[in-house]
C-alpha cells in the first residue's frame, strides 16, 4: 500500500518555495511602498511654491481713496483686531501709510505703530507722511519679503491690508510674525480671492500657511467687499 502521508522531508521542502514566495512578496510590497513615499517627498521638495503677485510699487495715490475708510470699515476693522489706546500695532506692506496713520492715531502716543515695507522710497514716504501729520509714535521699518524685522514679543496686532497676495514666502513671514507677537496677540489678512499671481489669493489657502505657521484663525467676515475685497480674517497665536 502506498502511504497518504508525506515524509517529513518532502513537506519542508514543499513549504520552503511557498514561505520563500512570500517573503518576496512581502520584500517587493515593502519596496514599492517606501519608493511612493521617497517620489512623494521629493516630489513635495520640487513643487513650486504657490502663484504670488509682484509686490505693488506705483503710485501710492492708488490707497488714499476717498471713500476707503467707509467702504473697509475700518474703525470695525480696528475694533475686532482689538486696537486701543496702549495697543502697539504692526502694519506689514504699510505702502502709503493708510493704515498706519489711522492706528497711531487711535492707539495715542502710550504706544507706537510699526509701519513695515521692502520698498525703500515707500518707507520714505511714510516717515515724512507721519511727521507732517504730527504722528510721532509711527516707526517705520524697511523690512525683507520673509521677515519684517520686528523686535520679540513687541506687537499686540498685526495687519496685512491687501498685500498677502504679494508674499512670496507666507510661512516664513508669518514664523517671524508670530515671534514678533506678544500673548493675546491678533493677526488681521484682509484681501480678496484669487490664485496669487492675479492680485488676490483664495481665503482657504491663507487659512492653511497661517495654520503651518502656528496661527488659528477665530473670525472670518465679509463685510469688507465693499472695497471690492472678499474676507477679513482674524488670527491668534496656538
Amino acid at each position: 500500500m502506498f502511504s497518504l502521508v508525506r515524509p517529513a522531508s518532502e513537506s519542508l521542502c514543499a513549504a520552503r518555495p511557498a514561505k520563500l514566495l512570500s517573503r518576496v512578496r512581502i520584500a517587493t510590497l515593502l519596496f514599492i511602498v517606501a519608493s511612493l513615499a521617497l517620489a512623494e517627498t521629493s516630489f513635495s521638495q520640487t513643487a513650486p511654491p504657490r502663484g504670488t503677485s509682484d509686490p505693488y510699487a506705483g503710485d501710492l495715490s492708488i490707497f488714499e481713496g476717498a471713500d476707503r475708510a467707509k467702504n473697509l470699515q475700518i474703525d470695525r476693522v480696528m475694533d475686532e483686531l482689538g486696537i486701543k489706546p496702549g495697543s502697539s500695532v504692526a502694519d506689514i506692506g504699510a505702502g502709503s501709510g493708510w493704515f498706519t496713520v489711522r492706528a497711531a492715531r487711535r492707539v495715542g502716543k502710550e504706544d507706537s505703530v510699526y509701519a513695515v515695507e521692502i520698498n525703500r522710497s515707500y518707507v520714505r514716504h511714510i516717515r515724512n507722511r507721519a511727521k507732517k501729520e504730527k504722528l510721532t509714535n509711527v516707526k517705520t521699518v524697511l523690512g525683507k519679503p520673509d521677515d519684517p524685522l520686528l523686535p520679540p514679543r513687541s506687537v499686540d496686532v498685526v495687519m496685512l491690508l491687501k498685500t498677502y497676495h504679494e508674499v512670496a514666502k507666507p510661512v516664513a513671514l508669518l514664523r517671524k510674525l508670530r515671534e514678533a507677537m506678544r500673548p493675546g496677540g491678533r493677526l488681521g489678512i484682509i484681501d480678496k480671492n484669487g490664485i496669487g499671481t492675479d492680485h488676490g489669493l483664495n481665503a482657504d489657502v491663507v487659512i492653511k500657511e497661517a495654520a503651518q505657521a502656528g496661527f488659528a484663525l477665530v473670525e472670518q467676515h465679509d463685510f469688507v467687499k465693499s472695497e471690492g475685497i472678499d474676507y477679513f480674517l482674524v488670527f491668534e497665536a496656538r
